[in-house]
């Protein structure tokens, strides 16, 4: 591992993980589930988006056919900054107390309801929790509410995580919080869900599944840190084998199933295995991390002036977070192999090795190999072919340098040490890919 020498290594990782409940069908059980959890009266959080496709009605009829009172709150935004959460956020003080909160929907659902079970427990406002430098960082002082997650879409994990991820709208920057009470008490699911997901959504969801399995996989191993104290210790703790396990599984299953959840919506198997991939993943990453490509993703995300993306629901310019990841993923790796050489030829393999056409044709050079392959993949589920695409040029690198480097939290995850000047190599690679 390159550049890390502690003076006392860490000898101890954890594990977190929500309850799970998993199959075709399972979101038929949430009355039941809440139930469990002591819940009567509870809010709903989804998206325009996804309550168009009743799914969120039929749970809400469902609840209340229980007994349990239930509150819909339909506005979660599409990637959500600052002002949608705390719109939600007042929503739910005003409709309040509840007992429990479901989200329905994809990350940016999960992650409000998130910031929502957050600010209706514990005093203060929105950006006393948001992660330093862009906020101060606190953390929760009291319990959260029991949440519970029912993903729609196949990618962000966000049912499994610690992290809710928002845009600071004043400062142009993408940025989160983190904290072991924002892991949902129960991810509830249900690949059935997912059918209704266009192509365009499946292709960047599912690159950041991706994207989870490949940076947890390659982060720093927890052993390279310094030995930290029980109350020092955070959600993201660097690669370790259980982490690793989950990752090896979910980059399995994409390998055989991804191409043809893009390209066939409507095939329940393949739906099956890339919701099996995502939770996988979550479960990966939610524990060991994420580094370079989504600390990237922040400022590309959060700085995009005018690119609308296929197939997503949104009144405003944006890159979808999965796309933001993976648009600079293919140079990242490239980066950092020579700090576990073994991790990224194995990654690669295991990508290569269910698949088809050139995802299997793996390049003469290790250090080629995971980007040749990640790029592959991109050509072949209809991502853009770089930054440039999505509204980038070299002249924006200097800015987007800024954004990335205030992603501390997850740089000091990535297996090399990463300045300033690493960041705007990786970028410039990234402005056009083929």
């Amino acid at each position: 591992m390159t550049g890390f020498r502690p003076e006392r290594p860490e000898t101890v990782f954890t594990y977190g993980a929500p309850g799970l409940k998993f199959g075709v069908g399972a979101r038929h059980e949430l009355a039941f589930d809440l139930g469990q959890l002591g819940a009567r009266r509870v809010l709903v959080v989804t998206d325009p988006g996804v309550a168009a496709t009743g799914a969120p009605g039929e749970v809400a009829d469902t609840l209340r056919a229980a007994g349990i009172e239930t509150v819909v709150f339909d506005r979660a935004r599409v990637e959500p900054t600052d002002g949608s959460m705390i719109e939600a956020i007042e929503f739910a003080r005003s409709e309040g107390p509840f007992d429990a909160i479901v989200a329905i929907g994809g990350g940016s659902s999960i992650d409000t309801a998130k910031a929502v079970n957050l600010l209706v427990t514990n005093d203060g406002d929105l950006m006393d929790y948001v992660n330093a430098p862009v906020g101060r960082a606190q953390a929760p002082t009291q319990p959260l509410l029991p949440l519970v997650a029912v993903p729609t879409t196949t990618g962000t994990g966000s049912e499994s995580t610690t992290i809710c991820v928002l845009d600071v709208v004043a400062q142009h920057v993408k940025t989160g919080i983190s904290h072991p009470r924002l892991r949902p008490t129960l991810a509830v699911v249900d690949p059935e869900l997912t059918l209704t997901q266009p192509a365009g959504v499946t292709a960047a969801a599912g690159l950041d599944i991706l994207c989870h399995a490949l940076e947890s996989y390659t982060a720093r191993p927890f052993g390279s840190y310094e030995h930290k104290t029980a109350d020092e210790r955070v959600p993201y703790c660097g690669s370790n084998p259980i982490a690793d396990m989950w990752s090896e599984q979910a980059l399995v299953l994409m390998s055989g199933a991804f191409n043809t959840a893009v390209h066939d919506g409507a095939d329940l198997e393949a739906r099956t295995q890339v919701a099996m991939a995502a939770t996988f993943a979550g479960l990966g990453f939610g524990n060991a991390g994420v580094h370079i490509p989504h600390a990237n993703a922040y400022p590309i995300a959060g700085q995009v002036r005018d690119f609308t993306p296929k197939d997503y629901d949104a009144d405003h310019a944006m890159v979808p977070h999965g796309m933001a990841v993976a648009l600079t993923a293919p140079a990242a790796f490239g980066f950092t192999f020579s700090a576990a050489p073994e991790r990224h030829v194995r990654a690669a393999q295991l990508l290569s090795q269910g698949s088809h056409g050139a995802w299997g044709e793996l390049a003469d050079d290790p250090a080629d190999q995971l980007p040749r392959v990640l790029t592959a993949i991109m050509r072949e589920v209809g991502i853009p072919s770089g930054l440039a695409e999505v509204g980038y040029g070299t002249g924006d690198i200097d800015a987007l340098v800024e954004g990335t480097m205030k992603q501390q939290r997850l740089l000091a995850t990535a297996p090399r040490e990463v300045t300033e000047d690493d960041v705007a190599g990786i970028l410039d690679e990234s402005i056009e890919l083929w």
